[in-house]
């Protein structure tokens, strides 16, 4: 069997329907059942989802959500940034890890309530 392709790619995208009011929440939602079935690593943020994984593999899964929003959106507006680094995978975790060890202590990560 030949190597497994390393995960070097960081993907955050976001995708909107226009013309479907303003609360998108059930768009979105339909996105993160997507991501979420993929199997790769993500972490969703109020304002996009960022992936990790292979260029295809993201690819793909970017993908999957645009054909699956413009099943019933006529006008879609998507907005994708990609980071490449050769040889590091694990970063959804470690580049925050890096600012906190060079500010001396964690930083708030989330502003959701608990409970």
């Amino acid at each position: 069997m030949g190597e497994k392709t390393p995960r070097e790619v960081l993907a955050e995208f976001s995708m909107t329907p226009l013309g479907k009011g303003e609360g998108v929440s059930p768009f979105v939602a339909r996105s993160l059942d997507i991501v979420d079935r993929s199997g790769l690593d993500y972490l969703l943020t109020p304002m996009g989802t960022v992936l990790e994984g292979t260029w295809e593999e993201v690819m793909e899964v970017i993908g999957k959500c645009f054909e699956r929003m413009r099943e019933d959106c006529d006008r879609i507006t998507c907005s994708v940034k990609i980071d490449y680094r050769r040889g590091r995978e694990g970063r959804l975790g470690t580049k925050v890890r890096s600012v906190e060890e060079k500010v001396g202590r964690p930083l708030k990560r989330t502003g959701r309530e608990e409970g």
